[in-house]
């Protein structure tokens, strides 16, 4: 899985990259490459698999875009006018690196990129590709979207539930929904795996936020509190955010639809939930 997604992405960035303006190609790499657990494209060939997997190249499409955009959403969620983030996985953020206006347009071109990379693939499978566009792009914009997401970092004491459901659900439920799709199957069943993954993911990086260090999270820490955004742990404290996450993997494992694969999906899901927690906070979250 981990080579479909990693080849996926290699083959949409050479196709981008090829005779673009060589510091805009390098952001882009910088962008993606190496990239972090790959939670979201993983969770959409999962899907897919389990659905059939009868169209992996639509499949690896879908998932290359969801991973796309979720770059894309980073390398703009670190600009100054955001979070002024200057590292990134551990390496320096895109902006700090490249300058802002090569970060603001190397996500631009990532969004781009992700839906040129479906209508393509899609060519081979044509009646899922509107539904598939359709899905994908409601889990980036609005008013559900990443986009509403971050919107509502703007907004005096924002709902963290409709907070967290747009800027983290939104594109699990994209990928999970996706997933199907790509597969040729009804994709209604896989939506609510896919908003308590995502609250859970949501309410796990918010424990990394407050807990772990920037060694850790390979990125800055203390944001949320810095920032004054609405958090799991802020509104909860650290054990209620820790009782609400191991709620949300509950309901996330057996909202997993019934299907060949199941266990293994099941199994996926905890292991994306716990990634972000803190090594410090694992034993009380298990």
């Amino acid at each position: 899985m981990k080579t479909r997604i990693e080849n996926a992405l290699a083959s949409a960035l050479a196709t981008a990259e090829r005779e673009a303006p060589p510091k805009l190609a390098a952001a882009l790499q910088d962008a993606v490459f190496p990239g972090g657990a790959r939670v979201r494209p993983r969770l959409c060939l999962a899907v897919s698999e389990a659905c059939g997997g009868d169209a992996p190249r639509l499949a690896d499409a879908a998932a290359c875009a969801l991973e796309l955009l979720h770059c894309a959403s980073l390398v703009h969620d670190d600009l100054p006018c955001f979070d002024d983030a200057a590292l990134r996985r551990g390496r320096p953020s895109v902006h700090r690196a490249y300058g802002e206006s090569l970060a603001v347009l190397a996500g631009d071109a990532m969004i781009i990129m992700a839906f040129d990379v479906i209508a393509h693939a899609g060519a081979e499978r044509p009646r899922r590709l509107a539904p598939l566009l359709t899905t994908v792009s409601r889990a980036v914009g609005t008013p559900h979207g990443i986009v509403a997401g971050q919107a509502w970092e703007s907004e005096a004491n924002p709902p963290l539930e409709r907070y967290h459901r747009a800027k983290t659900g939104s594109l699990f439920v994209g990928a999970a929904m996706a997933g199907a799709i790509a597969a040729g199957a009804d994709p209604a069943p896989w939506r609510a795996m896919g908003e308590r993954l995502g609250e859970a993911y949501q309410v796990a990086d918010d424990l990394l936020d407050a807990h772990a260090g920037p060694e850790e999270a390979g990125k800055p820490t203390g944001q949320d509190a810095a920032l004054v955004r609405p958090s799991a742990v802020g509104t909860l404290g650290t054990e209620g955010a820790l009782t609400k996450l191991r709620e949300l993997v509950g309901q996330a494992t057996a909202a997993v639809p019934d299907c060949p694969g199941a266990g293994d999906l099941r199994g996926l899901v905890v292991a994306m939930a716990e990634h972000l927690v803190p090594a410090g906070l694992r034993q009380s979250a298990a």
